[in-house]
């Protein structure tokens, strides 16, 4: 394990809230270690005839619940150490909405911007086969995360089925409508973000179009986040993404940089321009005075260094594990709410979820179907998490971390340990 790695910082989170609960120290023992862990390597032949290996990792941290699910990131800092996190939290994330799954994570450690999308497409089918050993839809589901979108799910879904003989729908969520995706799952997890930020805002009794945003992160999570909100009527003043951060004290033409991002080199805001537009540093969006923070892109953006900086009144983690343990003790001090990932972000596990009962039965929803069962879904286990914390006059983080680990230690409990 990588000293002070973010495995490290997850296993911090479980620590913390099994001493608090009084956790049945053999379950404990247990849920601090990862039930699986596949390392690969995966030879590619490139365009230009070279052969370039690239290391891949699938971990399942939990199947009490049911059968593991979580994303594939194609990234140039993957490592097993991030992985096992990942697949820790996907764990509590499926307990704490309380869906019928366990927590699983895969990656591979690539630069995609230097591949061509043949040599994505011969990576994507390679990892596949690599890991078939150990997915499966009764076993563990993977889905889009970092990099990865509905187009490589239909690679994994197809090369797995050219395997099996016939067409395996539920082999993976986040797939494109034509191919069994549900309506609904592209935006889920940003829709998610936007649900549990009014569900906050109802409790302040503030008006979202008194709300101004700020949103670091403007991929599939932060853009459909910064969207949404806006449509709510929330104030978008600053979004960024790996171009840079743009700014406007008065609300960014949030419709605009969609549009912008949809057409420019690498889908980024790089050269995007507007009337009251400005750039500014990406250190500097997250010490903005604004009421919400949205971390939509990476782990660990929020540490000590910048903690005490942050002015937003509120961080909804649009990422997985944005803010260090000691970062949050810090803005807790300083009044500041962390909605944690395991609840901020949950909305596209649950939408994954529904896409899997759907391909199951080959019969589909529409799209306000999808939205009114996620928004059910959101609503009630805020409001668990929200209750719990007021009660016990606890961190968010820690009831939502708490209501997950007593859902998966019952499973266990009620499951037993084999043989």
């Amino acid at each position: 394990m990588m000293k002070n790695g973010v495995f490290d910082m997850a296993l911090e989170q479980l620590d913390t809230t099994a001493k608090r609960i009084k956790l049945n120290p053999n379950i404990h023992r247990v849920l601090r270690h990862c039930e699986k862990e596949l390392t690969v390597s995966c030879p590619v032949v490139m365009n230009d005839g070279r052969i370039e290996v690239f290391e891949g990792h699938r971990v399942q941290h939990s199947s009490a619940r049911g059968p593991c699910k979580g994303g594939i990131r194609f990234h140039q800092d993957v490592s097993v150490d991030e992985v096992k996190a990942l697949a820790m939290w996907m764990t509590w994330k499926c307990a704490v909405v309380n869906i019928p799954f366990g927590g699983a994570k895969g990656g591979v450690q690539v630069d995609v911007t230097k591949l061509e999308k043949e040599e994505i497409r011969r990576l994507t089918r390679r990892f596949t086969v690599n890991i078939m050993p150990i997915i499966g839809p009764r076993h563990d589901i993977p889905a889009p995360d970092v990099n990865t979108n509905a187009e490589t799910m239909g690679w994994i879904m197809d090369t797995v089925s050219m395997y099996q003989g016939s067409t395996v729908l539920d082999i993976v969520t986040g797939k494109s409508l034509d191919l069994g995706g549900s309506a609904g799952r592209k935006e889920a997890t940003g829709r998610g973000v936007m649900l549990n930020t009014m569900e906050l805002l109802k409790r302040w009794q503030i008006d979202p179009s008194k709300t101004s945003v700020a949103v670091q992160g403007f991929g599939n999570v932060g853009s459909v986040s910064a969207d949404l909100l806006h449509k709510e009527g929330c104030r978008i003043v600053a979004v960024s993404d790996v171009s840079g951060a743009y700014y406007n004290p008065a609300g960014l033409p949030i419709r605009d940089m969609l549009e912008y991002c949809a057409t420019s080199k690498n889908n980024t805001l790089e050269g995007f321009d507007a009337a009251g537009v400005s750039k500014i540093k990406n250190a500097e969006l997250f010490e903005l005075d604004v009421d919400i923070l949205v971390p939509a892109a990476l782990e660990k953006q929020i540490t000590k260094e910048n903690a005490e900086k942050v002015k937003a009144r509120a961080i909804i983690e649009g990422a997985n594990g944005p803010t260090t343990p000691e970062a949050e003790r810090i803005m807790t001090k300083n009044g500041k709410v962390v909605v944690p990932d395991i609840l901020a972000n949950s909305g596209g596990v649950v939408v994954s979820y529904f896409e899997w009962v759907q391909s199951i039965q080959s019969f589909f929803w529409d799209e306000n179907e999808v939205n009114k069962n996620l928004k059910k879904v959101i609503v009630r286990a805020f409001e668990d998490v929200w209750n719990l914390a007021q009660r016990d006059k606890i961190m968010l983080r820690d009831a939502a971390t708490q209501i997950a680990v007593q859902r998966v230690a019952q499973a266990m409990e009620y499951r037993g340990i084999f043989p």
